[in-house]
């Protein structure tokens, strides 16, 4: 059921969202009502969490079975003794599925409050406790030790120290504090820990702060899919031209069981060093990240030689997985989205830089992967159409495991390229209601299946290259 209003955004992006998801195509199929009634489904939908946390188990170091049995133990112990059961994914082996216990309607609310930032707000609905730089706002008398309600800013109006605050906010539940609010608002430099040790959270979630770090990644479901999608086989020469913060690059190495070759490109230093960090703390050595601009990875110089380093000469990788930056208008929960139409517009152009790249980069019979955790048609399914008008050489590809629905209409494609992708649609299905009588009662089947449809909004497509360019 739905408990938060839905997600927040400028109206010119709302609009230029609404003219994709009722577009003459999805009209002609559905008609004008059902398409609109779908697209208010989607924005309110996007406000709340999927209603399972996924983790990917490191295949590398531990069989699932292990890690399974260790998880249960944690679970336990964080839900005080409550036997939530662990899934695991009979198309995704690797992947472990949790089920997400909410919403929790009768919490009590107290009268000493902090607010927290929007972001710090999301990660709370998915598990996470509060860190101290994430507290924008908290009652006059809060002292260490105090019960109490945590509201997301999810307009961001809050001011920061403020003792009260009247303005949007949404209830994510109870915590106990960690810190007193002097210590919070002292001026002095940021504290780093926690501040707020969330009991009684509106959506019960796991928290996997440092929990078995060597052995599982927090990803969700269709990010952990994207990887068996490309299908690594071992000895290959593989590029991840937007590899941050490394998910899909070490899951690349593990699927390999960690014997080829594995590049992992990202622009920005810091993100290149946590690559290296979670390649390292997972035990893969195949992995190796440079902090490079994927836009520019194509070698146009023959006569320099780099040594292994980028840029690469043209037709250098068996497969490449291009996650592509995007909008991120698929991530849940999300309440509010402050951006305008032209940074929302911002993704496309480069998109296609990426991918001009990544399709000069690949070996002829090579493999393709593009994905995004976004939503819109322009990001997606119009990419497919123009990359397949764009590159002869390319043909789009069946996809193995096809758990995701298939792509949206409006950009041109026809049935059959439809049913090639994979949409993840938060929309798919209505928002659960889960507690504990009803995950006792639930059937595995109808579990898994409410798994793979209510998960963030996400796309997949997968080519091959036919020919040389």
């Amino acid at each position: 059921m739905s408990i938060f209003p839905k997600i927040s955004l400028r109206p010119e992006v709302e609009n230029y969202l609404k003219e994709g998801f009722v577009n003459k195509e999805i009209v002609t199929a559905l008609g004008k009502q059902e398409a609109e009634r779908k697209f208010e489904t989607l924005l309110k939908h996007l406000s709340h969490p999927p209603s399972f946390t996924t983790v990917r188990v490191n295949t590398h170091l531990a069989s699932v079975q292990h890690v399974k049995n260790l998880l249960l133990d944690e679970l336990q112990k964080q839900f005080n003794g409550l036997s939530v059961p662990i899934l695991q994914h009979p198309d995704l082996q690797d992947v472990l599925l949790i089920p997400v216990i909410g919403p929790r309607k009768n919490i009590k609310k107290q009268q000493c409050e902090a607010i927290v930032g929007a972001q710090c707000g999301n990660a709370v609905l998915r598990g996470a406790h509060v860190y101290a730089p994430g507290i924008v706002s908290a009652s006059k008398f809060m002292k260490a030790g105090d019960v109490i309600s945590v509201y997301s800013d999810i307009k961001g109006k809050c001011k920061k120290g403020a003792r009260e605050f009247d303005g949007t906010k949404v209830f994510l539940g109870n915590g106990i504090s960690e810190l007193s609010r002097k210590e919070i608002f002292n001026g002095l430099p940021e504290l780093k820990g926690m501040g707020i040790r969330m009991t009684e959270p509106v959506y019960l979630s796991p928290s996997f702060d440092n929990v078995l770090p060597r052995y599982l990644f927090l990803q969700n479901l269709p990010s952990a899919l994207v990887t068996h999608v490309l299908n690594p086989q071992p000895g290959e020469k593989i590029l991840d031209l937007c590899a941050a913060p490394g998910g899909k690059t070490t899951h690349i190495a593990a699927l390999m069981h960690d014997q080829g070759e594995v590049i992992a490109l990202d622009k920005i230093f810091s993100k290149v060093e946590k690559i290296k960090q979670n390649a390292l703390l997972l035990g893969l050595n195949s992995i190796r990240a440079f902090c490079f601009d994927g836009t520019k990875a194509v070698k146009l110089d023959m006569v320099e030689d780099t040594e292994g380093e980028p840029p690469f000469l043209p037709e250098s990788f068996d497969r490449i997985l291009l996650d592509a930056p995007c909008s991120g208008m698929g991530q849940r929960p999300n309440m509010a989205c402050t951006w305008s139409l032209k940074e929302l517009a911002s993704y496309q152009p480069l998109q296609r830089k990426l991918f001009t790249a990544a399709v000069q980069l690949l070996k002829p019979e090579g493999v393709l992967v593009y994905s995004t955790c976004t939503i819109t048609l322009a990001e997606n399914e119009e990419q497919v159409a123009w990359a397949l008008t764009k590159f002869p050489c390319l043909q789009l590809q069946p996809q193995e495991p096809h758990i995701g629905g298939e792509g949206m209409r409006g950009a041109g494609l026809s049935c059959e390229q439809l049913k090639q992708l994979q949409r993840f649609d938060p929309s798919a299905v209505p928002l659960p209601d889960t507690d504990m009588d009803s995950l006792r009662e639930a059937r595995r089947e109808d579990m898994l299946r409410l798994a793979n449809k209510d998960s963030i909004g996400f796309f997949i497509a997968k080519f091959i290259k036919c020919k040389s360019t």
